[in-house]
């Protein structure tokens, strides 16, 4: 009953700039939570931005200073913006969604991320 749209992934050139955008729609209480988070071949899944409803966000220190999450809570929208990309930040990024009291997790099917170049 819910679902996490993503798009905006794609193959930058190493220093360049990508916006993910992730809807989530269907039987939408309420969102406690988005986020982003990210898995490189041969590595864990890692947490890469999140966001709250009312604005607080956490990032990964690997991220610090280039990306930026925002939302837009009447469009059940998350975004991250990605600058000066490097090729470590080649991955699957998954788009994350915390839903309703009973802070239920929801999860996108990943886009790729490829810093090439």
């Amino acid at each position: 009953q819910v679902q996490l749209v993503e798009s905006g992934g794609d193959l930058v050139q190493p220093g360049g700039s990508l916006r993910l955008s992730c809807a989530a729609s269907g039987s939408i209480f309420s969102i406690n939570a988005m986020g982003w988070y990210r898995q490189a071949p041969g590595k864990e899944r890692e947490l890469v931005a999140t966001i709250t409803r009312g604005g607080s966000t956490n990032y990964a220190d690997s991220v610090k200073g280039r990306f930026t999450i925002s939302r837009d809570n009447a469009k059940n929208t998350v975004y991250l913006q990605m600058n000066s990309l490097k090729p470590e930040d080649t991955a699957v990024y998954y788009c994350n969604a915390n839903l309703g009291p009973r802070r239920a997790d929801y999860w996108g099917q990943g886009t790729q991320v490829t810093v090439s170049s």
